[in-house]
């Protein structure tokens, strides 16, 4: 199983659900979709979205 890490290549913001994608074996546009629906729904998921953001190295 791949390490989560931000990659450099194929991310839109900040790679965060590229790097979730990756390392779950997801394809990358049905893990942005979903974060994308879940906006809709009332939730932290903006402030997880950015701490996960600073947590997860990017890719070397």
């Amino acid at each position: 199983m791949a390490r989560l890490v931000r990659p450099r290549k194929g991310r839109w913001i900040a790679g965060v659900c590229a790097g979730l994608a990756e390392r779950f074996g997801l394809p990358p546009a049905l893990v942005r979709l979903a974060f994308v629906l879940s906006c809709a729904l009332p939730g932290p998921q903006f402030v997880g979205y950015i701490v996960l953001w600073i947590l997860i190295p990017a890719e070397d």
